[in-house]
């Protein structure tokens, strides 16, 4: 990885017990007004919070069960470190609560953490009215599980990376980003690029709530198969169903309606849980599972619609990596 250096940002120590400045007063009194200035609250920010304030700003909302599994040991830690960058006004949160369901804390970007991801990119920071819309917009979306739900298959890779030596999700985009950098010819859910040992795997993920005709999700495959004739990348579109008889379902339409060009694969719970094991059933080719890495994937050759291999500052996590290599 290259070097990333943070050091301006992360002056070593903590306010002493006895400092009565603003700053500190802020910093250890949950109630009193946030700093207003990324310098107020240097010295507290750490490479883990930086890379927390770049993956809020990319994909909207974590929950704290994702950042736990993805940045942190113990839940605990994570808990204490979250809640300080919220008093810190570093980031923000949101509880909403759903009768008969699992009520989980939705991190967002805050003023602070808003800031920096826009300056440390040379872009204007968004507006204190602004980013109180983004919020909001998330906190009050129709669509917010299905967001959460997308980003548990990339949380899902985050994880099994830093259980499996030689393993990486090395590009994690969102549906904004992926439309962006493939000419807004597509708009799946997300993009990624899985590195297992020397192979790299590109691929689109379409997420499946169930809410939606068979017809529909087959129409998705107009939009990637004009991408590919227009020299984009041969990377698999994956998609991740509510349920097996679902996933027939999809399958058998896809025998009447046969796409040559494209690659298409798909899994449901039954198939397992883990997105990088063997749990991808490839159009055509039987109920035979692969695993991600096993998947056929191109990156095709170099363009304005192929965004190529993964770089260095591509990688989700590169601030932590960085702090570590």
């Amino acid at each position: 990885m290259s070097g990333h250096t943070e050091s301006r940002h992360l002056p070593e120590g903590e306010p002493s017990t006895g400092d009565t400045s603003l700053t500190a007063l802020r910093t250890t009194n949950p109630r009193a007004t946030p700093a207003h200035t990324l310098i107020d609250v240097s010295h507290r920010l750490r490479p883990r919070d930086y890379t927390i304030a770049a993956l809020l700003d990319e994909h909207g909302t974590l929950t704290t069960e994702h950042l736990t599994s993805i940045l942190f040991a113990n839940p605990t830690t994570c808990r204490h470190r979250l809640h300080l960058l919220r008093r810190l006004g570093f980031i923000d949160r949101f509880i909403r609560n759903r009768p008969g369901a699992p009520n989980p804390v939705c991190w967002l970007p805050g003023l602070l953490s808003s800031r920096y991801v826009a300056l440390s990119r040379d872009d204007t920071p968004p507006t204190a009215r602004a980013l109180r819309e983004r919020q909001d917009r998330i906190y009050a979306s129709p669509t917010l599980e299905h967001l959460l739900a997308v980003n548990d298959v990339f949380v899902a890779l985050l994880v099994r990376a830093r259980h499996q030596p030689g393993a990486a999700l090395t590009r994690w985009w969102s549906e904004r980003s992926t439309a962006a950098a493939f000419g807004h010819r597509i708009k799946p859910d997300g993009h990624g690029v899985w590195t297992d040992g020397d192979q790299e795997t590109g691929f689109f993920l379409e997420l499946d709530r169930g809410t939606e005709p068979i017809g529909r999700l087959v129409d998705k495959l107009a939009s990637h198969r004009k991408l590919h004739a227009e020299g984009g990348p041969h990377y698999p579109l994956l998609f991740v169903l509510p349920s097996r008889l679902r996933e027939q379902n999809l399958h058998r339409r896809l025998t009447d309606r046969p796409e040559p060009t494209l690659i298409v694969a798909t899994t449901s719970p039954e198939s397992g849980s883990d997105p990088a094991g063997p749990v991808w059933r490839l159009a055509g080719n039987g109920r035979h599972r692969l695993t991600l890495a096993d998947l056929p994937s191109s990156h095709g050759p170099p363009g304005p619609l192929t965004p190529g291999p993964a770089r260095p500052q591509d990688h989700p996590l590169r601030l932590v990596v960085d702090a570590t290599s």
